[in-house]
């Protein structure tokens, strides 16, 4: 461990000491204007931790899908179940599965069964122009959910190529096929992506067969544009010990569809912008705990959102005021859960003061629910610019999630649901530092958050075999986090350096984990680095380095590289995953892989 923490520090070091006076060519990320907001503000003035993951860094990560891209940034904790994306539980800041929001171009896309589906709704890398992650409270921009922060993956515009075709073959019997079409003419633009993802898994009963499609349209641009976004996703896997023991010995099985449609349009003026929109979002989940006896045990649940919602902002003297309105309809039929529906309504309201270099933000989001009625989440953020280059913030707030319904209706064998539930809540706040200076950007934040009510399945005594679902006392987490990009010109070409490091602490009053199968195991240390590199004109290396340390003590190493190689339109690509065999579980009873491939080759027409 000591040597490898050196070799990074040696490696930091000396790039940090190379003649990098030439400009960087790789997109600025103060000139990004984040839209995970009501009001649109510039990367550089944002009063909140927000990382940006561009398309630039997309295409030098050694990473195949969004869930593995994750896993490159610190504070954000990806607990996968195999290879290839096919299960993956998102974590932000210590927060459970069910306390981060994914948005699609701003869609919320929760699901009303169970926070194990959020990563389900991913989109391929070959469609995302960047990944915005914001990290804390965010209920007073987007409502529940956002308990610990939300990732808002916002789709590319337009492709360079008309038409890009994509091979893949490695380890486990991994064979990817995808395929990228972009059509412009002078009222519409069209995106569309059609991809597999096949494999033979690398243990028993973990292969699996995963379908890709999207599409996005851009019509009427000449006049009054309309954009049109439609996603289907279906995932058929094999979920050995994904959440039994393997004392059990069962053959678990699993299937997932997640689908979403949206119309959107914006109508602009001087000083005012409004952007409606309706959206439709489902999911399906097909579990057996036999997979060759689907009898034995079978739960099917169908979950449907409709919701229209509209978003503006308006600019006076007095600075900027953003609000907005949410009105949805969810429903769940299961032959566990039953047949549930809720009504939900968000009215989102915050104004952007500005006088000299300070800008205060309050504002309050108020939320209806047809089973658990009102509630406000009130926040604020202070920003204050130092410099031209270094800016500190402050933020506070109120945040919430109402219980899945897994939480509240779920019964087996060994689980009971709680319609008795209450929501959690928590206070949170943090504070930070922003420097930024041409090649160079680095912050600097510290957090805490007072949760209370924490949902989890618990046991009352080691004689019961039952776990109910059950609220908890208090949980207080502290920590803090740094983030650092060096960016920089090596014979003519662009290198980068990133470097991430977050501490998490938690004080849990009134909890025996020996009796909780939820039970907090956060990443106490998580530091990640990546160098990115170009030697030669059509050659590029990516090397990461991942170090993780949970609570109870369990730590690992995780090494990955990538080489892509580029000859005019002709691409290739060697990914190497887990070179040094680090032994590891990211989440239940589930090994991940040793030391893996993945060659690929990719044209563009």
């Amino acid at each position: 461990m000591k040597l490898k923490f050196t070799l990074v520090s040696a490696i930091l070091c000396s790039i940090l000491s190379l003649n990098a006076q030439e400009k960087n060519e790789i997109q600025k990320l103060d000139t990004v204007l984040i839209k995970s907001t009501r009001i649109d503000v510039p990367f550089k003035e944002s009063a909140r931790t927000i990382q940006i993951i561009t398309a630039e860094t997309i295409k030098r990560s050694a990473a195949t899908n969004v869930a593995d891209l994750l896993q490159q940034v610190a504070g954000v904790d990806i607990r996968r179940r195999g290879t290839g994306g096919s299960q993956a539980d998102l974590f932000i800041r210590g927060g459970g599965f069910d306390q981060t929001l994914l948005l699609i171009d701003g869609i919320k896309m929760d699901d009303a069964q169970t926070g194990h589906h959020t990563l389900n709704a991913a989109l391929p890398i070959e469609v995302i122009e960047r990944i915005e992650i914001v990290k804390g409270p965010a209920a007073r921009i987007f409502g529940q959910n956002a308990f610990t922060g939300a990732i808002n993956i916002v789709t590319k515009k337009k492709l360079n190529s008309t038409l890009s075709a994509n091979v893949e073959g490695g380890s486990f019997g991994q064979i990817n096929a995808s395929a990228t079409f972009a059509k412009e003419t002078e009222n519409s633009t069209f995106i569309a992506h059609f991809g597999t993802l096949n494999s033979d898994g690398y243990n028993t009963n973990l292969d699996y067969k995963n379908y890709n499609y999207f599409f996005k349209g851009i019509f009427n641009k000449n006049k009054q544009s309309i954009n049109v976004i439609a996603t289907f996703f279906d995932k058929k896997f094999g979920a050995q010990n994904f959440y039994t023991p393997p004392s059990f010995g069962l053959n678990e099985y699993e299937e997932t569809q997640n689908s979403l449609v949206a119309v959107s349009t914006t109508f602009r003026s001087e000083n005012f912008k409004i952007t409606p929109r309706v959206y439709w979002r489902r999911s399906q989940d097909i579990f057996l705990l036999q997979r060759d006896n689907p009898a034995f045990y079978r739960n099917l649940h169908i979950t449907n959102k409709v919701g229209a919602e509209a978003n503006a902002s308006y600019s006076s003297k007095l600075g900027v005021t953003g609000f907005g309105l949410d009105v949805s309809r969810v429903s769940i039929s299961s032959n566990n859960l039953g047949k549930r529906d809720r009504i939900m309504a968000n009215l989102f309201l915050e104004h952007r003061f500005k006088t000299g270099p300070i800008d205060i933000t309050p504002g309050v989001a108020v939320t209806y629910f047809s089973d658990f009625k009102f509630h406000a989440f009130p926040g604020l953020d202070l920003g204050m610019q130092l410099s031209d280059k270094l800016r500190y913030y402050w933020n506070f707030g109120y945040t919430y999630r109402i219980p899945t319904y897994t939480d509240l209706y779920y019964n087996d064998s060994s689980t009971s649901g709680n319609p008795n539930l209450l929501p959690e809540e928590a206070i949170a706040q943090e504070m930070g530092l922003k420097y930024s200076n041409n090649n160079f950007f680095a912050s600097f934040a510290l957090f805490t958050r007072a949760s209370d009510n924490l949902i989890d399945f618990i046991r009352p005594d080691a004689n019961t075999n039952v776990f109910m679902a059950t609220n908890i006392a208090k949980v207080n987490t502290q920590g803090f986090e740094f983030d650092a990009n060096y960016s920089f010109k090596f014979k003519g070409f662009n290198q980068s350096l990133a470097v991430g490091y977050t501490f998490l602490e938690d004080d849990i009053q009134d909890q025996n984990r020996d009796l909780s199968r939820y039970s907090l195991n956060t990443l106490k240390h998580h530091f990640t680095t990546g160098l990115r590199t170009q030697l030669f004109k059509n050659v590029s290396q990516n090397i990461i380095y991942k170090h993780a340390e949970r609570i109870d003590g369990q730590s690992y190493n995780v090494w990955d590289a990538s080489i892509i190689v580029s000859l005019n339109k002709l691409e290739f690509n060697f990914t190497a995953n887990n070179i040094f065999n680090a032994e590891y579980v990211e989440s239940g009873f589930l090994p991940m892989p040793l030391s893996n491939v993945l060659f690929g080759l990719r044209y563009s027409f």
